[in-house]
């Protein structure tokens, strides 16, 4: 998909992820202190061993196109299903572990506030992030989830995230 951006007038291609390289309470922690209160790798974040989080893949339908987009996201779970999700992380049959539930933990721009959606995480395997499934409410980014978007709409995103303050 090739678009001119509406915002910079530059021409984008390619259909790219749009990804959150930590939850959004990650950054509530002052600067200073994240070396010591959080521990945050690509998968995985823990704030003062209090909280937990996991990152997995939010995917919507393209209305006419066989692909979809995804937003690399993150979820916060309880403390016994992030052992659990640790306890598997490497191997190759994660789905044998049943879904757990979570709360959506990254605000997305374009959209009202998405923090704290009701999310279930389902394990995947060949060792690939889960994906997040949506609680059915009336939210714009569960709508789109379950009817899928048009190109017009996935420019819209793009452009809300390339040029996010």
């Amino acid at each position: 998909m090739k678009f001119t951006c509406t915002c910079c007038g530059q021409a984008h291609g390619g259909l790219a992820d749009v990804v959150f390289t930590a939850p959004y309470y990650y950054y509530t922690v002052p600067e200073s202190e994240r070396e010591r209160r959080c521990v945050l790798t690509t998968d995985v974040c823990s704030i003062d061993d209090e909280d937990f989080f996991i990152r997995g893949c939010l995917d919507i339908p393209l209305i006419g196109l066989a692909e979809t987009f995804s937003w690399g996201v993150w979820c916060s779970v309880s403390r016994t299903n992030f052992l659990k999700y640790q306890e598997v992380f490497g191997e190759e049959h994660q789905s044998r572990v049943v879904s757990f539930f979570g709360w959506f933990a990254v605000r997305l721009p374009g959209y009202p506030d998405t923090l704290n959606l009701k999310v279930m995480a389902h394990l995947r395997d060949e060792r690939t992030r889960p994906w997040f499934e949506l609680e059915e409410s009336d939210h714009p980014l569960t709508v789109e989830c379950r009817r899928g978007i048009s190109a017009e709409r996935l420019q819209e995103i793009y452009e809300a995230n390339l040029h996010a303050a």
